[in-house]
């Protein structure tokens, strides 16, 4: 009740705001013209290719420059145990959205700019990433996303947890608010003992919040080499220099602050008779100083060059400054100090994170102002780690100090060094509790109040359909045992390919069988058809799933919407003892011995509600029926146990497996010759599909080791024209694709003969349930003839 009142009061008071919120964007958009470019993805409307947006995948949200670089070796971590998971990340600042487009290029599989905390936006992002897991760093507690990622099934989990000294006051002054809030976390991984103290005192519950170390002691020193044009500027001065690196200097907090900038430049004319082989590399922290740095060193008479305007033909004269106006490049010229100073510390703004510098073993100045980092810099000055300085006239003193004692400066950048070494693991530990909660989620669509008003009427009215229609049917039964391969869902859970697969372990088993599908949109009017395994007829007379049950030579098949009808007479031809039923779950007019009911994991259970609210066909109490349950498309890093936890809430006995399925090979769609999977690699491919569930496809390729320059989708069991093959070959040329992939289902689609296009190849799979054993255990005891 609290919470909804304090969501209540949060959503009353931003909705008054609003007004407000776009005068900011007006002013930011007027002092910075890249901020128009942002506001599409702020306001929630972002586009990511197709496939790119998985279901289930992961969305970790780093405000600006320094939580995008502490992300990264946890990034590195859960993507290098989960190779198919889905990475999003998204930022709050410029900066940090040109950093993240640098750095995470190998590892995010989007990165945009986080959305106003607004209802109707962050649901427009969860219903567009639709995650199973949302992760917070540091210190960014929204009501709205917090709540309505919890609402959405995903698990939520705040990583690098800090209240900072000047933060905290604030805070708990607006306890009352904060505690519900601080309940929705699945769990907090504070970054000190002093950080989950502060949380449990705000209301977090105990249980939830641990001390799991800081991630920025996990930075990988020395993983990005300097800049070659800085290091060849100083490589061209006439005697080696003396390099200061004034890092992440800053602007007045308020009214009679210190201006860093002014203090650097000023220490560095005092600095000149003293040291004349010295260098300054002055890089302020925000991207809309650097023209006002510019000014300020014009004026001062100080000679400097701009980072961003660097060439070959630019020398630097001694007591000459290199102004860093470029994002994400500090960390890698902390290698080229002698001494470094840590803006944000002399201002009134609580400093910056000083251990990316004594990674490099590097001296460290800094001001009084660390509350944003104290207890990193409480344990620096116990060590004697940290020269610091009380007040902005003291710099050029403690730089010059440095600078003439070697030995000094050589014992605080080694103390510096390992402290900072010394604490390692945070990322380790987060990633493991990523997977952890990531496994929980069940994630579920989360539709407007319109749309929910709307669809919930016509939902009762699909359920109240399917209840009749199961009640007025009277199943019938066949002389043979009659497994049913089935699914809740509307769609691409893989029940063609896994009927395939059932097929194939009954042959070698010595146990031979016949399909009965239903032939979904074929264009005959043919009551029942039956064809022998491997019969040549067209997709229009059986339709795109048959002709794959067909092609696969596993036993004969019968297509008809009567089953009952099908099974009859196909049984009459070839009197086999078990019946695979492709799609069977729903069709009650036909009895079984079996019913296995696939569960897609990339989208189990239609977003938890039923058609059109979501995409079940009928309601989860329909599970309770299932004789065992696949989970299909798993992969090895994950157990499932959200999923399973769910599947145990209606069916407490229907064993549960796990069908794992990965890509082995390619087939030419003009000659049907099989290639190695590696055969087209470095070749600039794109890809389309039309299946229900095109997630699914897209995972497979990436498995494969394939992202395609041009991604398509169709609807599911899209018939193509020459025209949609013309105008993908259009596309093709456009995007210089070389070649071209699909899947078997569409290439049963496919005009004959093809149009002029790339090399058309579609993707192999292979299938295997993980472990075979209890599932071919399973088989044997079903009634009927089967061993």
């Amino acid at each position: 009740m609290r919470l909804r009142f304090v969501v209540f009061i949060y959503r009353t008071l931003s909705l008054l705001a609003f007004p407000l919120l776009l005068l900011y964007v007006l002013y930011r958009g007027a002092r910075n013209r890249a901020w128009w470019k942002s506001l599409p993805e702020r306001f929630g409307w972002f586009s990511f290719p197709p496939g790119q947006t998985a279901h289930g995948g992961v969305w970790l949200h780093a405000v600006s420059v320094g939580e995008v670089v502490s992300a990264v070796p946890l990034l590195r971590r859960m993507r290098g145990a989960d190779p198919s998971l889905a990475l999003f990340v998204s930022v709050g600042t410029l900066a940090g959205r040109h950093l993240a487009d640098q750095r995470l290029a190998s590892l995010a599989d989007g990165v945009f700019y986080a959305p106003f905390d607004y209802v109707w936006i962050v649901r427009r992002v969860l219903r567009r990433l639709r995650p199973g897991l949302v992760i917070v760093l540091e210190t960014e507690i929204w009501p709205n996303l917090w709540r309505e990622a919890k609402r959405s099934g995903a698990s939520l989990l705040v990583v690098n947890g800090r209240l900072s000294d000047r933060a905290y006051p604030r805070y708990r002054r607006l306890s009352w608010f904060f505690a519900p809030l601080l309940s929705l976390p699945d769990e907090i991984l504070a970054q000190s003992a002093v950080a989950r103290d502060r949380y449990i005192e705000l209301g977090a519950p105990a249980g939830r919040v641990r001390h799991a170390g800081n991630l920025k002691y996990d930075f990988a020193a020395g993983e990005t080499p300097p800049p070659a044009p800085v290091v060849d500027l100083l490589r061209r001065l006439p005697e080696k220099p003396r390099v200061w690196i004034a890092a992440s200097t800053m602007p007045p907090a308020h009214p009679g602050d210190v201006d860093e900038d002014d203090v650097v430049i000023e220490a560095f004319g005092r600095l000149r008779e003293r040291h004349p082989n010295l260098v300054l590399l002055l890089a302020p922290r925000r991207p809309e100083r650097f023209e006002i740095v510019a000014a300020k060193l014009s004026a001062a008479g100080s000679p400097f060059v701009r980072r961003s305007r660097l060439s070959t033909a630019d020398s630097l004269p001694g007591h000459g400054v290199l102004l860093v106006d470029s994002i994400g490049e500090l960390s890698s010229l902390f290698p080229l100090a002698d001494v470094v100073f840590m803006g944000g510390t002399l201002c009134d703004r609580g400093g910056h994170n000083i251990l990316e510098p004594s990674f490099f073993g590097k001296p460290v100045v800094s001001g009084p102002n660390l509350q944003n980092f104290s207890e990193i810099a409480e344990e620096f000055r116990a060590g004697g780690a940290l020269a610091c300085i009380s007040a902005p006239d003291q710099l050029a003193g403690e730089v010059s100090r440095l600078l003439d004692d070697q030995p000094e400066r050589l014992r605080l950048g080694s103390a510096a060094e390992r402290l900072a070494r010394a604490r390692a693991g945070a990322s380790a530990a987060a990633a493991d509790t990523a997977r952890r909660l990531h496994d929980l989620a069940v994630p579920r669509l989360v539709h407007t109040t319109a749309g929910r008003l709307l669809l919930t009427p016509l939902s009762w009215l699909w359920r109240a359909g399917a209840a009749g229609k199961r009640s007025w049917s009277r199943p019938r039964r066949l002389p043979a045992c009659v497994i049913s391969i089935g699914g809740v869902g509307m769609g691409g859970a893989g029940k063609t390919p896994f009927a395939v697969f059932l097929a194939g372990v009954l042959r070698r088993r010595g146990v031979s069988c016949a399909f009965l599908t239903r032939g979904y949109r074929r264009r005959s009017r043919e009551r029942v058809t039956v064809l022998e395994a491997g019969a040549a007829a067209p997709s229009a007379l059986t339709g795109d799933e048959a002709q794959i049950l067909i092609r696969s030579g596993h036993g004969p098949v019968g297509i008809s919407s009567d089953r009952f009808a099908a099974g009859r007479q196909l049984l009459s031809r070839f009197p086999v003892p078990v019946l695979l039923l492709d799609d069977g779950f729903q069709h009650a007019r036909l009895a079984r011995d079996a019913d296995i009911v696939l569960i897609d994991t990339l989208c189990p259970f239609g977003g938890g509600d039923v058609f059109p609210l979501g995409t079940l066909r009928e309601p989860l109490d329909s599970l309770a029926r299932a004789s065992a349950f696949v989970l299909t498309r798993t992969q090895p890093a994950r157990q499932y146990e959200g999923i399973i936890r769910v599947l145990r809430r209606y069916n407490r006995t229907a064993p549960v497996f796990r069908l794992r399925s990965y890509p082995d090979g390619w087939v030419s769609v003009a000659t049907s010759e099989p290639s190695p999977l590696s055969s087209f690699a470095g070749v600039r491919a794109g890809a389309f599909c039309g299946l229900g569930n095109p997630a699914s496809f897209w995972l497979s390729l990436r498995l494969a080791g394939y992202r395609p320059a041009l991604q398509l989708e169709f609807p599911d069991h899209h018939v193509y024209s020459t025209g949609d093959l013309r105008r993908i070959h259009e596309q093709a040329r456009r995007h210089q694709v070389e070649v071209l992939f699909t899947t078997e289902k569409d290439t049963m689609n496919l005009p004959s003969p093809l149009p002029p296009m790339p090399a058309l190849y579609w993707l192999r799979l292979s299938h295997e349930i993980v472990p075979p054993e209890p599932f071919q255990a399973w088989l044997l005891g079903l009634p009927g003839s089967l061993v």
